[in-house]
């Protein structure tokens, strides 16, 4: 049985924290003032609680702990493969000689791989483009999107030479211009490719204070769900993990709580046809099972808000992203039951690019959070990394700020409080409705701060985090890294 001494628990106010078998056996308030806006936790007695042999203590001096932060929507594989990657976008990559500059300067054989590429740099380079920037290793890069990989003409002609072309990899006039479409998995098999290990990833989101995760790639299947339950298995993934994406996984996850819904990554270009969506709603609603739909511009929600008003919803249904959602769009939502999972570090990273691309009649429209909030839709973060930053609070930071990377603001009416912005990552991966909460019976999953919450929330940074508990175990102990 362990203590966790002198905490401000979230919720609860100054308190002894008993945990025994990963769970949280006590709570033991100190006398005292409520604990003011937090949500109360009326089952905590105050009294006192004295020390025993053999118990391990952990004394917070009146540091705020919170129940464990989860991210809602990670692609887990793809960001551990990221630490073998180039960044090949802006703010790193602005130019096509910036570019060429960091893949010739990449040392070693074989393969470059890089992510994060936008059209500002060069448009959409075919294959021979990229042969001007390297033609003598074989190159791949990924769009920013997700949605796209770029090869010059010798990753062309490996990966031909190993496999039959996919139907998303363009030809032009007889000839493949090296852009693949939506075909990862094609890409997968062609190269022979086995996911990436997590160790390094699952200590990096440790360090944040991350104790669960819900991976969102849509073609996770069988094969990927071994791939986690082995990485849990070797310790090598520390984080809780739900598991979206296909259909099939509903009969490859064998714990109903590891199982996300069903992912529909929609693409404006390429809709499915309606009666396919109503089709993988109705299959997923069957399964009991929610479906969460990406939709990043207007013409995706309202598609995906018709499918839903057409096939019904069930609790759990869930829009990711809501990018540019019109307030009329706002009240279907709403009028729907549906969740929102947002991405508010999106306005900080990408915001710039945005206010440059985006008809100035969506500016407003932008990742909304405010309205969604009192619209009364319930919300979740995610940081859709690889794709943006993986670290929550930097999501915390630009929901509180509404400020792009330049430092232009993007509709500051669409802000939240550093309560309700920290809300985002406490909400509960099987009912976003619902908040985790530190309480007696709940797992002790848990993330200690260096600070009180009073002195902490103007700051909202990953340094905060001293100390990250998954069943009680400590995952991450940066005890002396205060920033104070």
């Amino acid at each position: 049985m362990d203590l966790i001494r002198n905490a401000e628990v979230w919720g609860v106010g100054l308190a002894d924290v008993v945990i025994a078998d990963g769970i949280i056996a006590a709570i033991h308030r100190h006398p005292g003032p409520d604990p003011g806006p937090l949500p109360a936790n009326p089952d905590t007695p105050a009294s006192s609680i004295g020390s025993s042999p053999g118990r391990r203590e952990i004394d917070a001096r009146g540091a705020a702990l919170l129940p464990g932060l989860h991210d809602h929507h990670i692609h887990l594989a793809g960001l551990a493969a990221r630490s073998a990657s180039i960044l090949c976008g802006p703010p790193e990559v602005k130019t096509a000689a910036e570019l060429a500059a960091r893949l010739t300067a990449h040392p070693g054989a074989g393969w470059i791989r890089g992510i994060g590429y936008h059209d500002s740099v060069m448009g959409l380079p075919d294959a021979a483009a990229l042969d001007d920037l390297v033609a003598d290793r074989p190159l791949r890069i990924q769009h920013r999107s997700g949605r796209m990989w770029l090869f010059n003409s010798r990753a062309l002609d490996e990966l031909l030479g190993k496999t039959a072309p996919p139907a998303g990899l363009e030809r032009q006039n007889g000839r493949f211009t090296g852009r693949l479409f939506d075909d990862d998995l094609w890409l997968r098999e062609a190269l022979g490719s086995v996911p990436p290990d997590f160790s390094a990833i699952s200590a990096k989101l440790a360090r944040c204070g991350v104790t669960g995760i819900t991976d969102m790639s849509p073609r996770n299947d069988a094969a990927i769900a071994g791939h986690f339950s082995a990485q849990q298995s070797l310790g090598h993934l520390q984080q809780r993990s739900w598991l979206a994406g296909e259909l099939g996984l509903a009969d490859a996850i064998p714990a109903a709580w590891q199982l996300g819904p069903a992912k529909l990554h929609l693409h404006e270009a390429a809709l499915p046809t309606f009666d396919e969506t109503l089709e993988l709603i109705t299959a997923s609603h069957a399964q009991g099972r929610a479906v969460a739909v990406h939709c990043v511009t207007e013409v995706e929600l309202v598609y995906t808000l018709a499918a839903f008003e057409a096939a019904g919803t069930v609790r759990g249904d869930r829009i990711e992203h809501a990018s540019v959602a019109a307030l009329n769009l706002v009240d279907r939502i709403a009028g729907l039951g549906l969740a929102v999972c947002v991405q508010p570090h999106f306005v900080y990273e990408r915001g710039d690019a945005y206010l440059r691309d985006v008809e100035p009649r969506h500016h407003a429209d932008l990742y909304r959070l405010a309205s969604l909030a009192k619209a009364g839709i319930a919300l979740a973060g995610g940081s859709d990394a690889p794709f943006a930053s993986e670290d929550p609070w930097d999501a915390m930071r630009a929901a509180v700020s509404r400020e792009t990377r330049e430092g232009k603001s993007i509709t500051e009416g669409e802000a939240l409080s550093p309560e309700t912005a920290l809300a985002l990552y406490l909400a509960a991966p099987d009912d976003l409705s619902r908040l985790r909460r530190i309480a007696v019976g709940e797992p002790a999953d848990l993330c200690l701060l260096h600070g009180p919450w009073a002195e902490v929330r103007s700051i909202l940074s990953s340094t905060l985090v001293r100390t990250t508990f998954i069943a009680g175990e400590v995952i991450h102990n940066g005890v002396d890294q205060a920033p104070f």
